[in-house]
């Protein structure tokens, strides 16, 4: 698939996404500092878990970001959430979208919302660069690292989010929340992830930092300088929280081990001869930027892939008892086990016997 070609750009609202324009024309007069309308709505292409419009006046365009109408779990679709780290990262000068207003009232449209602006740049989803020589290409990814290093360097309390999280121990409670899930969903014995549900909590890394963890890091969630090799806005905030920066990092570093597929994966590249930094060099300049110790990258490699194994598990158990969509049965039951794999792989190297 073309992702840029199939997620980069808008499409007319459709039926089920419309939304009362009157009502939102009104909130926004009242809540938008600077609004004037009339509006025009258009809706993003792509797969947001939550759908996302672009509002375009004579004189500004906006994006209004809304929940999924219809009852939802709980945590689910944290608009709110997304809301609160722009709205508390953006007088500090990170590059994140200016937080116009929330509305958490769904009368007005149907579903909670937010307005921010829009930021005009380039969304870049393939991690091999393609349309990019070498120099753009490590451009591009040096301002990727260095603004994630920005983003751990903010301390929460100065900036209002020192009640965004819980402040310690984030690999140990995510550790305990995906064994618990996984073995709610379990559909077969994997020996290795028993294995890994055992050892894992008695490795933990110590946590050198509470930072702001973005939770979902990766080349096509920012926008960048349309000529600058620079990030102008960084995107999608809705699991973002307070943990482990290295946990946080080195979920980007996936990239640098997952297969190119036309989206953030790199692995098997010939970075050199791309101009794209290699893991070693990434890591270096993100620990230099930082002050960090250099982080123990495969223990956080498995605890990372054995996360996502145990989403994907969820996923397959909802597939199998016919509560999610059977298209995609084979495809999370081929996902699960390689994952599981490649997690305890990384395990073994970061110790295991």
């Amino acid at each position: 698939m073309d992702y840029e070609k199939e997620m980069v750009g808008t499409i007319a609202v459709p039926e089920k996404d419309r939304l009362d324009e009157g009502r939102l024309t009104a909130w926004m007069e009242a809540h938008v500092e600077g609004f004037i309308g009339p509006i025009t709505l258009t809706k993003f292409k792509g797969g947001q878990s939550n759908p996302t419009y672009r509002i375009d006046t004579p004189g500004q365009s906006y994006v209004l970001r809304r929940q999924p109408f219809g009852t939802l779990l709980p945590s689910a679709h944290a608009v709110d959430r997304e809301y609160k780290a722009m709205a508390a990262l953006y007088p500090t000068g990170f590059p994140v979208p200016r937080a116009y207003g929330l509305c958490d009232d769904p009368e007005i449209l149907g579903s909670k919302f937010f307005v921010m602006g829009l930021a005009d740049g380039r969304n870049l989803w393939n991690g091999a660069l393609p349309d990019y020589g070498p120099e753009e290409r490590r451009a591009i990814y040096h301002a990727m690292i260095d603004t994630m290093a920005d983003l751990h360097l903010k301390d929460p309390e100065s900036i209002g989010m020192g009640d965004f999280g819980k402040p310690t121990d984030y690999c140990a409670r995510q550790i305990a929340r995906w064994s618990k899930q996984y073995k709610l969903s379990e559909t077969e014995t994997i020996p290795e992830m028993d294995r890994l549900i055992e050892w894992l909590p008695t490795t933990i890394p110590a946590q050198h930092r509470n930072a702001i963890a973005h939770g979902d890091y990766r080349l096509d969630n920012m926008i960048f300088h349309k000529s600058e090799a620079r990030v102008i806005a960084v995107l999608d905030w809705e699991l973002s929280t307070l943990g482990d920066p290295i946990a946080d990092f080195s979920y980007l570093m996936l990239n640098w081990i997952n297969p190119p597929d036309g989206r953030a994966g790199i692995g098997g590249l010939d970075l050199e001869s791309l101009g794209i930094p290699t893991m070693d060099e990434a890591v270096a300049r993100y620990v230099a930027r930082t002050g960090f110790p250099v982080p123990p990258m495969d223990w956080y490699f498995a605890f990372n892939l054995f996360r996502l194994a145990g989403i994907i598990q969820g996923i397959k158990k909802r597939v199998i008892d016919g509560t999610a969509s059977s298209a995609h049965a084979k495809e999370m039951s081929d996902r699960v086990l390689p994952l599981v794999e490649r997690a305890y792989y990384f395990a073994q190297q970061a110790g295991l016997k």
